[in-house]
Parts: C-alpha cells; structure tokens; sequence
C-alpha cells in the first residue's frame, strides 16, 4: 500500500493574518480560493517539502493554535533559524535534549512530554547527531512548529 501524507490542517483566527506569516516564513502560496463568506481555503507548502499546510474559513471545528509538533526537517539547523528569524519570524535557541531522546512536545516552546532523564539543553546536539538539535516556533495563533536538523536519516525513510 501506498500513502503519502499531502496536507495538515491548521485552524487559526485570521486567515490574511495567518497567509501573511507563512509567507513570511518562506511557504510557497498554492491556493487562495473562496466560496462565498463561508468557506475559503489557503494552501502553502514549506519550501522542499511535499507536504503542504492548509487553514481558512469553513474547514475544521478544531480550536486556533491547538495543532502542535508539526516538524520540519532541516540540513542545517543553524542556517534555517537564521533565515526565519531575517525574515521576522520569532524562533527558539537551538537546544538539544537531555537524555539523547527526541523532542517531543512543543506548548510555546516548552517540552511537554518529560520522560525521567529528558529535558531541554542549549545548544546544537553535542555529537551533531541527525534528528538531535531543535528550534521551535509558533504561527500568531499559537500552532506550534519544530524545526529538526535531520542530516542522516534512519534506514528505510
């Protein structure tokens, strides 16, 4: 079988508030439509990415800002903080985890999900591992991103 994830669905406040920032962030502008007052769609797709980020009027019940851990995989994560953050977007310090396990939980920036021995430290992963070193950001509604530099990645993905 074959699937592939296309679209996550953001609920947010303000449509036009929310395109502004995506595209802000460098999320490339798929669709605009509307159908009348109550239904309007908007489509962006992170740069590199083949999945893509839906949010508008009419399209889901679920509460602004309550979507969290959203990933992004990057190269170099140094790099991609510093370019959202020249293109105005407000993003953590890089950090890394305690116990070597992986970031799991975002709650305005904070790790969520404290397993014994987890917890957040500053800086790059200290071996550079792949899906080691983070930074997070959230949209103005509160739906919160993880960037996660991925430079190896596991067998089989």
């Amino acid at each position: 079988m074959y699937m592939k994830l296309e679209v996550v669905v953001l609920p947010v406040s303000d449509v036009d508030r929310a395109k502004a920032f995506y595209e802000a962030a460098g999320f490339r502008l798929d669709i605009d439509k509307s159908a009348g007052a109550d239904f309007r769609a908007v489509h962006l797709t992170p740069p590199g990415s083949e999945c893509s980020v839906m949010f508008g009027t009419g399209l889901t019940p679920a509460e602004p800002g309550s979507v969290q851990g959203l990933y992004l995989a990057v190269l170099d994560i140094e790099e991609a903080r510093a370019e959202l953050v020249a293109r105005g977007i407000e993003v953590s310090e890089v950090f890394h985890d305690a116990g070597g396990l992986l970031f799991h939980g975002h709650a305005g920036g904070d790790t969520t999900h404290l397993l014994e021995g987890q917890g957040r430290l500053a800086g790059l992963h200290p071996e550079r591992a792949s899906y080691g070193s983070f930074a997070t950001f959230s949209d103005p509604d509160g739906n919160g991103w993880v960037l996660q530099e991925i430079k190896q990645r596991f067998p089989g993905r």
